[in-house]
């Protein structure tokens, strides 16, 4: 294939996607009656998550997952897990060398560590099928296991992103509230209220506030600061190692027990047991009715999460709270260290034998890197009540730089796996 070929194959899943988002960053204002509300796109997203996405997920795992290919296909648990731990530890770098807001570090972490391995790789590389000439053979192969490699992403990428990403957001947090709870702590004097100021003088006949200069603010905010540390180090180090394991093995589980990974689980156990795949998988199959349901249902999952995407990425636009120096470097991070770092993973686990003899394996490794910051970072946000328009903001502006991004790299994968 051609430069152009190349280029046309891989730009036209990124520009559906940018379409339907466009759609729903459209619907989500008052010029279309505000039909993607909050509260809609918050329902929605429990419909995707409870019916669409496990009915998708069952059926791809079910038709095209067998135990064997399941066997082959350990690298890439390994590969989503150095996507987090590599931008993670280029995250807490560039939190050291920049020092933001309290905050927005946790955002700052998460944004780099935790990429959308989920919901956009499921659109966008089963759409690379439908390109003619591509280097991932037939059709109907290359979609049949594109949806699976995806599914099996996307219940990956859960796991990692509530089990870590959960917790960075969730440590941040506590320590931007016990900070902003000591700073506004009114002046416990006997004379005094909560709005009577910190420091003040009296003389003969008024009382005048005495402004502090802005390096004591500064000291006092980093003592602070630096007091909140040494609390939670004391008490992680007072909690039992045996406390902390169960606690994190309790959201594992609690991740694994989602219906993604219910819907993962009984995919991969009707794809690896024969008589059970013959049950429900085939022109003669007695409960066909039931795979072709889920089938149905499943084709719902990609224009639906597509629309969420754009309408909770039009909060971005009501705030501009992020430095643009902090945006450009997460940016640069997500997009672009991280993907070439990937690519030389991949490649050296190529050449050593530990990859599936398939392209397209290797293209979906490569691209887990190059995607954008998870849009559950911009749930947790919301849970844990900080950051919610910085999370926004930035989530805007690295998904519209990764629809450049992204076309780069996968033009550039296509040609590198053509040859």
């Amino acid at each position: 294939m051609g430069f152009l070929e190349l280029l046309e194959a891989a730009s036209m899943p990124v520009i559906q996607v940018l379409l339907i988002s466009a759609l729903g960053a459209f619907m989500a204002t008052h010029y279309f009656n505000n039909l993607l509300s909050s509260d809609f796109r918050k329902s929605l997203n429990k419909v995707v998550f409870f019916i669409f996405t496990p009915s998708l997920v069952f059926s791809s795992f079910a038709k095209s997952v067998s135990l064997e290919d399941m066997i082959s296909w350990w690298f890439m648990p390994v590969n989503v897990g150095l996507t987090f731990l590599i931008g993670g530890i280029l995250g807490w770098i560039l939190v050291k060398l920049l020092k933001p807001n309290l905050k927005v570090e946790g955002l700052i972490i998460a944004a780099c560590s935790s990429g959308n391995v989920g919901n956009l790789p499921i659109v966008i590389i089963p759409a690379i099928c439908d390109e003619k000439g591509g280097p991932f053979g037939a059709r109907d192969v290359c979609h049949s296991h594109a949806f699976s490699y995806a599914s099996f992403s996307m219940a990956l990428g859960g796991i990692f992103i509530w089990t870590y990403t959960y917790q960075t957001i969730r440590s941040s947090s506590m320590r931007f509230k016990a900070l902003t709870e000591i700073v506004k702590a009114p002046n416990k004097d006997h004379e005094g209220n909560a709005d009577t100021p910190l420091l003040k003088r009296k003389d003969d006949e008024n009382t005048a506030i005495e402004v502090a200069p802005s390096s004591y603010i500064e000291d006092s905010e980093s003592q602070i600061i630096h007091e909140q540390d040494r609390y939670i180090v004391l008490k992680k180090e007072n909690q039992s190692f045996l406390a902390r394991t169960i606690e994190v093995l309790c959201d594992l589980v609690a991740e694994l027990t989602s219906p993604p990974g219910i819907a993962i689980f009984f995919g991969f156990l009707f794809g690896a047991v024969a008589w059970l795949r013959n049950l429900i998988i085939g022109a003669n199959a007695p409960l066909r009715v039931i795979q072709n349901t889920l089938v149905l249902l499943g084709d719902g999952t990609i224009p639906c999460i597509t629309l969420l995407l754009g309408g909770n990425l039009t909060q971005g636009l009501k705030s501009s709270s992020v430095k643009p120096s902090t945006l450009i470097c997460i940016i640069v991070i997500r997009l672009f260290v991280l993907p070439f770092i990937g690519l030389f993973i991949v490649k050296t686990a190529a050449n050593f034998g530990l990859l599936p003899v398939d392209p397209l394996f290797q293209y979906t490794l490569v691209m887990q890197y190059a995607m954008p910051p998870a849009m559950n970072i911009s749930t947790m946000a919301q849970l844990f009540d900080v950051g919610n328009e910085e999370c926004s903001v930035i989530l805007l502006w690295t998904y519209s730089a990764a629809a450049i991004a992204l076309t780069v790299w996968s033009t550039f994968l296509l040609w590198l796996l053509s040859y």
